[in-house]
């Protein structure tokens, strides 16, 4: 196998290159390392990356692959394509809107053209998100579910990918499948995602803001089970001309009380709480069915909540130190 991964240097992508590396799969990895987080924590993850053999990086833009010359030397090899290249951010896009156009819009339709030319592509795999969801209310959450009313401009760009890789595979046959991610944690995480941020106030001593309300609750995905859907599913592509949905979860919400409560404990400090009301952009509870995943791959989370937040814990210790 020959696979590009869009958002090599994220958190995502850089777990997804070592097992495919690890699989003895040539990972050819891009991103433009931009500055929405700390660039030093994607330079440390693409500096091990580059030490693997079989592992070719290109620093470039997602809109630069329609360029004439783009990965013209390995284009041709390519059989896979695991797409995870995206701005996030929730409440980001409210204040940034026209950064989302440009990557989850722009930039999923140049990954589209680019795939669409590929003479031995098999599979695209693409990160689409739980925030698709919105506002929904019925729990848990099923790919059956109508998705039309979204919460944030961010699930407004993703719900656009999934649509736009529909049309793509019914026009140029190109067989993709988009997977829902519920909240993914772990080593070498986003520092803007909760878990992480909050373990930074802690241990600085700094207020940790929490929402009010004790029914905030997230389906935390650890990252080795996540990045283990990811191959699973990449060697099973649908039909020739068909596009999935798939949601990639724990399929058990733990509650943000219970993730401070078990920072505490791993980072040996107490979190000073600050509540306040929760944003609008937020939704109360997330919570994924993945009984078609299940059925597709056999696939199952493994990691307790327990078990990958302490996995965490070690790890930032030792990174922030």
């Amino acid at each position: 196998m020959t696979i590009l991964v869009t958002g090599a240097a994220g958190f995502v992508g850089y777990h997804t290159c070592l097992a495919l590396l690890k699989e003895g799969a040539e990972v050819i990895g891009i991103d433009n390392l931009n500055a929405y987080y700390d660039p030093r924590l994607k330079q440390n993850r693409l500096d091990q990356l580059r030490q693997k053999k079989n592992f070719t990086f290109f620093r470039m833009d997602l809109c630069d692959l329609l360029a004439e010359n783009a990965l013209s030397d390995v284009s041709a090899r390519i059989t896979g394509i695991v797409h995870l290249a995206a701005q996030a951010g929730v409440r980001y896009s409210v204040r940034n809107p026209e950064a989302f156009v440009h990557s989850n819009v722009q930039g999923h339709v140049a990954v589209l053209e680019f795939a669409r030319r590929l003479p031995r592509l098999k599979h695209l795999v693409y990160a689409s998100s739980s925030s698709v969801y919105g506002r929904n209310t019925q729990l848990p959450f099923r790919e059956t579910d109508r998705v039309d009313v979204p919460g944030s401009f961010y699930a407004v760009t993703k719900r656009s990918g999934e649509l736009t890789a529909e049309s793509y595979s019914h026009l140029y046959g190109l067989p993709q499948t988009g997977l829902r991610f519920f909240t993914i944690y772990g080593p070498w995480g986003r520092p803007d995602m909760a878990y992480y941020s909050f373990a930074r106030a802690m241990t600085l001593g700094d207020e940790v803001t929490l929402y009010e309300g004790d029914g905030l609750a997230r389906d935390f995905t650890y990252i080795s089970d996540a990045v283990r859907a990811v191959l699973l599913v990449l060697v099973r592509p649908p039909a020739h001309g068909t596009a999935r949905i798939l949601n990639v979860g724990s399929d058990h919400p733990e509650s943000v009380r219970h993730m401070v409560h078990l920072l505490e404990k791993g980072l040996g400090c107490k979190a000073h709480l600050r509540l306040l009301p929760r944003p609008q952009a937020d939704v109360e509870k997330t919570w994924a069915c993945v009984e078609r995943l299940h059925e597709l791959t056999g696939w199952r989370s493994e990691v307790s909540f327990e078990e990958g937040l302490s996995a965490f814990t070690q790890w930032f210790r030792a990174y922030e130190d």
